[in-house]
């Protein structure tokens, strides 16, 4: 038996989680999240700053629970960015701007003295939602997470699928709108800018010139409030388009709506479903099962740490 950690890292959280490894088969013991706003500390300090502190602040955050659980053999980390598969270092981060080319593997290996595996969030949490329900059954897995942006994974013959560069699937920079909002990607109108939490609070805004947070905003649409409706359909519509298009070029027939924003799934399925079957090919409609996490916060940190258990670097 080991002991791993698997943290999933989000704009304004590091969701931690101790995990024990036993014949194989991972139990999640205890779950821990930290405040941590590395999508401000990149906007507030230079790229070499922001990147020490959110170094200093996952490594204090290991080392806390580390106090409690000695026996850590490696940690696993789903950290929003496209990550070389070959030197596992974050190319670029959309959300988290300045981070380009930084080694998270060895510079927090360094810090803590523990093997460090990094993998693309969404990835992580697509192999954790694919253990924990489909791998009896040998199912392909497209994991779809909507939060701070719109992630993708793939699970492809019961393995996690990065491409040769680090970007496979990246859906939440499919161009839905062209010439549209810009993304932090450096491209235009991607469909993350109107399907993640910050861009239902954009489209809102545009809309009625509030600055309102996603979830006070699917509270107004729950009272019925137009323009929070008319924001979450919004969103429902470009996802469904963006996945449409990838379903074309990617043939499978499970899909996995997750991440904070999958809470409000049901003020987006409407206008999500209508353009969705409107998109796919003929022989694709009423092919596909879609479905919502029951996994929660727990996919990304299982998935993390059995990528940590699966590959683990020195």
């Amino acid at each position: 038996m080991s002991l791993l950690i698997g943290i999933d890292v989000g704009g304004t959280n590091l969701r931690l989680g101790v995990v024990k490894s036993s014949a194989g088969v991972l139990q999640l013991l205890e779950e821990i999240r930290f405040r941590a706003d590395f999508s401000a500390m990149c906007k507030a300090y230079s790229p070499a700053q922001a990147w020490q502190h959110i170094l200093n602040t996952t490594a204090e955050a290991i080392q806390n629970v580390r106090g409690q659980y000695p026996d850590i053999a490696a940690v696993g980390i789903g950290f929003p960015g496209f990550i070389d598969p070959q030197t596992q270092k974050i190319a670029q981060s959309p959300n988290l701007p300045g981070l380009n080319d930084v080694d998270l593997n060895a510079d927090l290996s360094q810090l803590i003295n523990l093997p460090v595996v990094v993998e693309n969030d969404a990835l992580a949490a697509a192999y954790g939602e694919y253990a924990n329900q489909y791998c009896a059954q040998n199912t392909n897995l497209i994991y779809i997470g909507l939060g701070t942006g719109v992630g993708g994974g793939l699970i492809l013959n019961g393995q996690p699928f990065q491409g040769d560069h680090g970007v496979a699937m990246e859906v939440g920079h499919i161009i839905v709108q062209p010439y549209g909002r810009l993304c932090g990607c450096g491209n235009a109108g991607c469909v993350e800018q109107y399907a993640s939490a910050s861009g239902v609070a954009k489209t809102y805004f545009d809309a009625t010139n509030q600055d309102c947070h996603a979830s006070e905003i699917a509270t107004m649409a729950g009272q019925g409030n137009q323009a929070a409706l008319d924001a979450y359909a919004l969103a429902g519509k470009l996802l469904a388009q963006a996945l449409g298009h990838t379903l074309k070029v990617i043939d499978v027939k499970k899909i996995v709506i997750g991440g904070g924003m999958s809470a409000s799934w049901d003020l987006m399925q409407k206008a999500f479903n209508l353009q969705l079957q409107q998109d796919l090919i003929p022989v694709l409609r009423n092919q596909v099962a879609i479905s919502v996490s029951s996994m929660g916060d727990q996919a990304g940190i299982i998935g993390a740490a059995m990528l940590a258990q699966k590959k683990p670097r020195n």
